[in-house]
């Protein structure tokens, strides 16, 4: 019988492609053939930072690129150009490929496992007779409202082009964490037509996860119990990385600062405050210094990454002097090996815009975190750090709106001086060890999905019409 061939595509964006990536090496490592789908702009970037495979099993693995449509010029960072290209012209592409990868009869294509995102795919495999599977990166509860969408319309809480009618604090079961109608996923950015493009995006994703036999999740129900009892069709196999034992991540966008490691070698145990906000997260300056200023003032070692274009300040962003102030305890880099710097003993706490990626390694490695959601599911995931695990603290804003020194000083203070967060923390993480663990729920769904994909490839009418 021939080997599988799997083709995988994420949503071109740093926080799906990462776990996207490391899906698509637990399969090769089955001995599943996978081709890696990213868009032409970000395939160069990622085969560039691409590490070396160590475990020698590469030639299952290649990476390919297709166009999302929009000129070499043209601003990736619009969102609303981006999506809308990405809708109007991937899907024709995708076929395309697939199609030319089919003319060798022993390499055929024999399921697509997309991104709930790119729905696009889903249907291109549909239209080709191709098994398909859906995979969601973030978390069940920013899914679940993705999947009412109908609901929330008919409820009146956002009109049919995902716009919010109402304040109305959205619930969808009594567990799982409530959810302003601006945090919405795609609701959540600064302008009218961006919202609408991602609306179609989502909707998109509604009616395609129907045409798929599996659906699968970079969760646990250990970590989100309310949500995946509300979807029992969605199954976790997650946290993906929690089983990636050398920390070996692949997808990044930036070039990772190793050299950081060996500084905190240098720190005492649980003393160090790591801060990352991600590849989305834009500061003003007035907020920016505030940080910088909090930072020293908590008198306590820290770690910062300070991504490219974190500010709008190109030269100077830094308060007078602080770079030589902080110099003995501060080291402040541009992109981390973040797996590895968390699981590091050195590291105290982390302060974190509460990415899904980001929020899953902190509490993978039994660590408190001090929250500062900036966008989206963020705010979601805030809320199960903060009010269902208790495992974080929030920050309060001043009238103006900016996160101040004095209260960046007194959270960290508060974080690091209570032990129970940190003993939360170690308990959530062995719980989740033992999900993804030989025995453990994650552990069987995933097999039980590569068994699925080994089995011989079978027609299309033979599957079902809807999960």
């Amino acid at each position: 019988m021939a080997r599988p061939h799997v083709l995988v595509i994420p949503f071109p964006a740093q926080g799906h492609v990462i776990p996207t990536m490391e899906l698509a090496q637990r399969l090769v490592k089955q001995g599943i053939k996978v081709t890696f789908i990213n868009t032409e702009v970000n395939h160069k970037i990622v085969t560039s930072n691409l590490q070396v495979d160590k475990d020698g099993f590469g030639d299952l693995m290649q990476m390919v690129s297709i166009p999302d449509g929009l000129e070499p010029w043209e601003d990736r960072s619009d969102v609303r150009k981006l999506i809308l290209s990405i809708l109007q012209t991937m899907s024709g592409k995708l076929e395309k490929l697939i199609e030319t990868i089919n003319t060798e009869d022993s390499n055929k294509i024999t399921c697509v496992i997309a991104d709930a995102c790119m729905g696009l795919a889903i249907q291109a495999a549909a239209n080709l007779g191709i098994r398909r599977a859906c995979f969601w990166p973030a978390s069940v509860t920013t899914l679940a409202s993705t999947l009412s969408i109908h609901k929330l319309i008919d409820d009146g809480i956002i009109n049919k082009n995902g716009l919010p009618l109402t304040d109305q604090i959205i619930q969808l079961s009594e567990t799982m964490p409530p959810i302003k109608p601006e945090n919405l996923v795609w609701a959540a950015f600064q302008d009218v037509p961006t919202i609408e493009a991602a609306f179609q995006l989502f909707v998109k994703a509604e009616e395609t996860c129907k045409m798929t036999e599996w659906f699968i999740c970079n969760s646990t129900t250990e970590l989100e119990s309310a949500a995946f009892s509300l979807y029992p069709q969605l199954l976790p196999i997650g946290p993906l990385l929690a089983t990636n034992r050398l920390a070996n991540q692949t997808g990044h966008f930036w070039q990772e600062d190793s050299t950081c490691l060996a500084w905190l070698d240098q720190q005492p145990p649980s003393s160090v405050i790591y801060i990352a906000f991600g590849s989305f997260t834009i500061f003003n300056q007035t907020q920016f210094q505030e940080l910088a200023f909090g930072l020293e003032l908590s008198n306590k070692p820290f770690l910062w990454v300070m991504r490219p274009g974190m500010t709008k300040e190109t030269t100077d962003a830094y308060p007078d002097g602080y770079i030589e102030r902080v110099r003995s305890h501060g080291r402040i880099i541009s992109w981390a090996p973040q797996q590895k710097v968390l699981a590091h003993p050195s590291i105290a706490c982390f302060i974190s815009h509460c990415g899904w990626n980001s929020t899953l390694e902190g509490v993978t490695n039994g660590l408190p975190f001090l929250c500062w959601p900036y966008f989206g599911d963020q705010f979601h995931n805030k809320t199960y750090i903060c009010d269902i695990w208790k495992t974080g603290l929030g920050f309060n804003k001043d009238e103006a709106g900016i996160i101040t020194r004095e209260e960046i000083k007194s959270k960290v203070e508060l974080l690091l001086s209570d032990k129970t967060f940190r003993e939360k923390a170690l308990d959530i993480k062995d719980k989740i060890r033992s999900a993804v663990n030989e025995g453990g729920c994650s552990q069987k769904n995933l097999n039980n999905f590569i068994e699925w994909l080994k089995e011989k490839n079978t027609d299309d009418k033979d599957q079902p019409d809807s999960l």
